[in-house]
């Protein structure tokens, strides 16, 4: 089993066909006359050795999380998990904080309440996303509301574009909009349609976020929650959570990939068929790689189904995916070339290909690689794999660590009828609070 998904199960349009609508202002994919984003386009399309995936990822690369985006994460758990909110149900708040998170990252909108609409726009895209069915009143509803308002959002946002542009918004640094301007160059592989296409696109993938919240809320709370994840969270923080024990990946870093290796808040990498005949049509062919699946795989793992971080400390990296480890593997060359990407914002910083795609970054010349075998399918595998992983890894972490200078624990609320929260997928209940201690 190889970490990677073949080029014959491309991105190329790859996406429920209902969403099309929230994107584009006609119901149908437009990435010729409107944009695209890198999650649905086919990877020969993508610049030479997958440059839109890399122009992406050079917004999200660890050095730029710890300079520029940390103290917004923590700002957030902060307000998330503020003194005066302990017992209320967690997630609606977690949503109202989210949508304001969401754009002062991408373009730094902060300081004033989002437009109306915007946020409007960003509540009802995500109710889309989480109630899912074009044929519930709930989606229906939510998504009319989300037409109405598109026209006004993408107005907002390509003033907020220009901004950036211009160099009119405070610290222009701290938003990811600024490093794919810088990288892209507003070039064929990051337009100025591409991006805000791509914008938009993100607010179908940073819900997980609100997925993983919960579940590791749940997790972690005493009566229902998981004894071994909070065994193992207990050790984690009392050994030293930024420990690497010479690896690659800090302790912290191995349990909160841990926890989404078993919790999969994405649960597959949607993908389209190139047809030869179409003998019932030309309708959409989607075909789904399961991540849960390769998590737990008794092939991939000796013990897929102990919670069990220490299982990184060995396991295959990006670094280690070159020549050699593909001939082992029975290749005659690496899938995917490792030429590197160096950014050109003034930062010594590569984006490099593994052998099997995936990519990852050097800074300074210091490799910061993700774990790179069939196991591990939280984020997909190779060209397909997350450009946000990092980010994602580090929003958790820095959840977790909040709760743990707090002293918090949770508690699931006994409600006749609680909330159904949108997140993506699906939605959750939204019954967990959490306390301080006494």
């Amino acid at each position: 089993m190889l970490p990677m998904i073949d080029l014959a199960l491309t991105k190329e349009n790859a996406l429920a066909s209902h969403l099309w609508g929230l994107l584009y202002d006609g119901w149908t994919a437009d990435s010729d006359g409107q944009g695209v984003s890198v999650f649905t386009q086919a990877y020969e399309r993508r610049g030479p050795h997958n440059a839109r995936k890399r122009i992406f990822m050079s917004a999200t690369t660890p050095d730029l999380i710890d300079t520029r985006y940390r103290d917004r994460l923590r700002r957030f758990h902060e307000l998330l998990l503020a003194d005066d909110h302990a017992g209320e149900p967690m997630m609606r708040r977690f949503l109202d904080l989210y949508y304001e998170l969401f754009w002062e990252l991408h373009v730094g909108a902060s300081g004033e309440p989002l437009p109306a609409e915007v946020r409007r726009f960003t509540a009802d895209f995500t109710t889309v996303l989480g109630f899912w069915f074009p044929t519930s009143e709930t989606v229906h509803r939510a998504y009319m509301r989300a037409r109405a308002d598109r026209a006004a959002l993408m107005t907002w946002l390509d003033a907020r574009v220009q901004a950036l542009v211009d160099g009119t918004t405070p610290d222009p640094e701290n938003t990811l909009v600024h490093y794919w301007l810088k990288n892209g160059e507003l070039g064929e592989n990051f337009s100025r349609d591409d991006l805000l296409i791509e914008c938009l696109h993100d607010l179908m993938a940073f819900p997980q976020w609100a997925t993983m919240v919960h579940h590791v809320a749940s997790r972690l709370e005493p009566t229902h929650g998981d004894a071994d994840a909070r065994s193992w969270f207990d050790r984690t923080m009392r050994a030293g959570p930024d420990e690497a024990d010479g690896g690659p990946f800090t302790r912290l870093d191995r349990l909160v990939m841990e926890l989404f290796r078993t919790i999969s808040p994405n649960p597959g990498s949607l993908s389209t068929l190139r047809r030869k005949q179409a003998l019932l049509g030309g309708g959409f062919s989607g075909v789904v790689t399961p991540h849960v699946a390769a998590n737990t795989d008794p092939r991939h793992w000796a013990d897929p189904a102990e919670f069990d971080p220490d299982r990184y400390r060995t396991a295959p990296t990006s670094a280690d995916s070159d020549d050699a480890r593909c001939r082992q593997a029975g290749l005659a060359r690496c899938p995917f070339p490792k030429e590197a990407f160096a950014v050109r914002d003034g930062r010594a910083v590569r984006l490099v290909n593994s052998g099997y795609g995936a990519v990852y970054s050097e800074v300074d010349g210091t490799p910061h690689p993700v774990c790179d075998t069939a196991g591990y399918a939280a984020f997909g595998f190779g060209y397909r794999r997350c450009p946000a992983e990092h980010l994602s890894v580090e929003f958790i972490k820095e959840f977790l660590r909040k709760v743990w200078q707090d002293g918090i624990s949770f508690v699931r609320l006994d409600l006749e009828t609680p909330e159904r929260v949108p997140v993506n997928p699906g939605a959750v209940a939204d019954d967990i609070t959490f306390r301080l201690p006494a």
